[in-house]
């Protein structure tokens, strides 16, 4: 059974057991003159109409947001629980102006038979079980309407043991017994009402749930990747938590990352939570634990620029720095010549004036007309100068090599193996000597690009 399913149908039950109660005790109310009695049977005819409300409400409440109401339908099960608690106090008003006057004016006591007894008897299982259910659905849904009307029913179950200790009252011959109880009646109407109406009125001026910030806060800063939380709030509509985020995150992270962060944070939340929309704004912060390296790289992201080989080297007093900068090849020196001292100025003002910094401008290689793959002939032709220029020491098992023909001149790659001991700068070094080497001999070849590999287990 959807959630949904369960809601209107604990609801439409109510309705019938409801208007079945109200009827039977007001007729034996009126039949025996008890004024608690017609007060019971008034209270349980506003939870019947309480209960036709709410089975409406719920039916809407949960339809899903739209183009006009962004955060769905929720809000309209406060409403009608305020609309309710509204109807519990005139009610109750009402009651005790009527008790009052009896009371004052004296009236005749009630006539006791057994009939009022078992009437309130029955009344008090059928409420102590519409309450019971009607307190799960509330639960297993967070539905304030359904909940409003289960706390009508426990208000009914203790107003039915207030008649019954009127009636006897009466039955003893203290002839305000009856008046006493439908006042009592009242006053628990009252109070119910007024804890009612506290929770509603919270809920509809988005006062925080309690203990969900908390938790929310506590589900999004376990999420890898994630600095602190710098500001979150917390609002229920229906049975909806909707959680807005200011989160940290590390600024040298790509976006597709941040992107990430955000998924694993609503699922961490909706985990802790339950049924959760979370809004996640992403602010960018620095680390204690960032590099110069990475400091600088930042920079050029932010400016848009392609750059690599960053070195850096720490004199003591001064921090020198080194970068290569890529710009389109067909710019004019001019142009390319103030985006290198625009990088220049952004690095300085991060680091100080104390910085020394050199870049170093070339061609950003352009994306390559489409090709085809070379001859055979002319593939086995480099792959041999490759394994001769890799003479087999350090350098070792040239294979999967592949030559491609393109406007711009040949396009060779190539795997190698390399002595397990070896650094990645002394592989680093030995690739590049090969490549060079190969451009020298065969002066077709554009570009070549290697892939070095551990040997084989």
């Amino acid at each position: 059974m959807t959630t949904e399913t369960s809601k209107t149908s604990v609801a439409a039950i109510s309705i019938f057991a409801s208007g079945g109660m109200a009827i039977a005790k007001f007729v034996v109310g009126v039949a025996i003159g008890s004024l608690a009695l017609i007060s019971e049977a008034l209270h349980s005819s506003i939870d019947l109409v309480a209960t036709i409300i709410t089975w409406a409400v719920v039916r809407v409440s949960d339809k899903p947001a739209d183009e006009e109401h962004h955060y769905g339908h929720g809000k309209l099960e406060s409403i009608s629980a305020l609309g309710v608690t509204a109807l519990l106090y005139v009610l109750a008003g009402g009651i005790l102006v009527e008790a009052y006057s009896r009371i004052r004016e004296g009236t005749p006591p009630p006539i006791i038979s057994a009939v009022p007894f078992v009437v309130l008897v029955i009344d008090i299982v059928v409420n102590l079980w519409r309450a019971r259910a009607l307190h799960r659905a509330a639960r297993a849904t967070k539905s304030q309407a359904l909940a409003a009307d289960a706390l009508h029913f426990a208000s009914d179950v203790m107003g039915s043991f207030a008649v019954i200790a009127g009636l006897i009252l009466a039955a003893l011959g203290f002839w305000w017994g009856d008046a006493a109880a439908a006042a009592a009646v009242a006053v628990m109407i009252a109070l119910l009402g007024l804890r009612m109406a506290g929770s509603t009125v919270e809920t509809l001026v988005d006062r925080a749930p309690d203990g969900v910030a908390e938790r929310a806060t506590a589900a999004i800063r376990s999420v890898p990747g994630v600095v602190d939380v710098e500001r979150l709030r917390a609002r229920m509509v229906g049975a909806t938590y909707f959680i807005d985020a200011i989160v940290q995150v590390p600024r040298t992270y790509p976006i597709d990352r941040i992107d990430g962060i955000k998924q694993q944070s609503q699922e961490a939340v909706s985990k802790a939570l339950g049924d959760a929309d979370l809004t996640f704004a992403a602010v960018p912060v620095a680390r204690n634990n960032e590099t110069v390296r990475d400091r600088i790289m930042v920079i050029a992201r932010n400016s848009g620029l392609a750059v690599h080989h960053v070195t850096v080297h720490d004199l003591g007093d001064k921090l020198i720095v080194s970068l290569d900068l890529e710009v389109a090849g067909d710019m004019a020196l001019t142009a390319a010549h103030d985006v290198a001292n625009a990088l220049e100025r952004n690095v300085t003002d991060e680091f100080g004036e104390d910085v020394e910094v050199d870049v170093h401008i070339e061609p950003l290689e352009p994306e390559l007309p489409h090709g085809i793959d070379a001859p055979a002939e002319r593939v086995e032709a480099i792959a041999a100068a490759l394994r001769g220029f890799a003479d087999g020491s350090d350098i070792h098992d040239v294979h999967n090599v592949r030559v491609r023909n393109t406007e711009a001149g040949e396009i060779v790659n190539f795997h190698c193996r390399a002595a397990p001991s070896m650094s990645v700068i002394r592989v680093h070094e030995r690739v590049d000597e090969i490549e060079r080497a190969l451009r020298r001999a065969f002066p077709s070849v554009k570009r070549v690009i290697s892939h070095a590999e551990p040997p084989r287990a």
